[in-house]
């Protein structure tokens, strides 16, 4: 459950603590789960939502600076061999906030535009800006590790 509010949350004090403030919400409501879907499932949207709420009260949620220009796409079969899972996670980590969070939402929690947009308090269009904006985001920060990789190889 920690993995899942870090996702979200960049600092490991304050992801603990919104997983402690999950798991209390669990145990205080331990009765209203109906066993309807899965209980992993149940508990996955309560740290979620508290993660979600924990941006709210403390992070800015507006719509970030969009990347302007259009940049190539990245060479993914160089970057499958040459980039490991801890530079992609920092990547999505420094993400700006509304990407970051609609990213998480949409492409590793499988919500849809709709419901993000309910869950964040922003229309659909919005979500799917956030989430193109990331994916722009990602790719640019995708080349310039490409393009440092390519040069460390080429100065060996």
């Amino acid at each position: 459950m920690l993995g899942i509010c870090r996702r979200y949350i960049n600092n490991l004090a304050d992801a603990e603590d919104i997983m402690i403030n999950g798991f209390m919400k669990i145990f205080e409501r331990i009765n209203q789960f109906q066993g309807t879907g899965s209980f992993e499932g149940w508990m996955v949207r309560i740290m979620v939502n508290e993660s979600l709420t924990f941006i709210r009260r403390n992070k800015n949620m507006s719509v970030e600076v969009s990347l302007e220009k259009a940049e190539p796409e990245p060479d993914y079969s160089f970057m499958h061999t040459n980039l490991d899972t801890d530079q992609l996670l920092k990547i999505i980590d420094e993400m700006p906030v509304g990407y970051q969070t609609v990213f998480n939402l949409y492409v590793m929690e499988g919500y849809s535009h709709k419901d993000i947009g309910k869950m964040l308090d922003i229309s659909e269009g919005a979500s799917k800006s956030q989430l193109s904006r990331a994916k722009a985001y990602l790719r640019h920060q995708l080349l310039i590790i490409e393009q440092e990789l390519k040069k460390k190889s080429h100065e060996k």
